[in-house]
């Protein structure tokens, strides 16, 4: 099991942080190793809303695809589970609140485990380098849609 969580305060609003995290389908224009990405289902359950979706990760030789059932709790968390695919579970949450004095916290947390041991043995090595990227890379496109 490989778990990665980190904290970050940025000068923008939790709802902006928010719509950026929760436009899965956006993805591939920014996120590393995203190549595709696409909403099978969405259903509105009345205080949250239940997506099923698809993406398509490539790294060199490796590309795999997986699907997940985002729930989008409207304006403060996003929670992300595993449905199918290479891993033998995932799970991720993101929240975001007002920050004191401005702007907003953001919190991220991610547990995964991939299917196959010698893949999950290969992930291990980069793992925290690849989760700072991919935190990274959404501080970027923040930077870009409200900067």
């Amino acid at each position: 099991m490989t778990t990665h969580s980190e904290t970050r305060a940025l000068p923008y609003t939790p709802e902006q942080m928010y719509d950026l995290v929760a436009d899965v389908p956006s993805y591939p224009e920014f996120l590393p190793w995203c190549s595709a990405a696409r909403e099978r289902t969405r259903l509105d359950e009345g205080d949250r809303i239940v997506v099923e979706v698809d993406l398509v990760i490539s790294f060199k030789v490796f590309r795999e695809r997986f699907g997940s059932r985002v729930t989008l709790w409207p304006k403060r968390k996003i929670e992300t589970e595993y449905i199918d695919g290479p891993f033998s579970h995932m799970h991720s949450i993101w929240e975001f609140a007002e920050a004191e004095g401005g702007g907003c916290e953001v919190k991220f947390f991610v547990d995964f485990e991939f299917r196959n041991k010698v893949l999950g043995a290969a992930a291990g090595v980069f793992f925290n380098d690849a989760m700072q990227r991919i935190v990274r890379a959404f501080e970027r496109r923040a930077a870009q849609l409200y900067g």
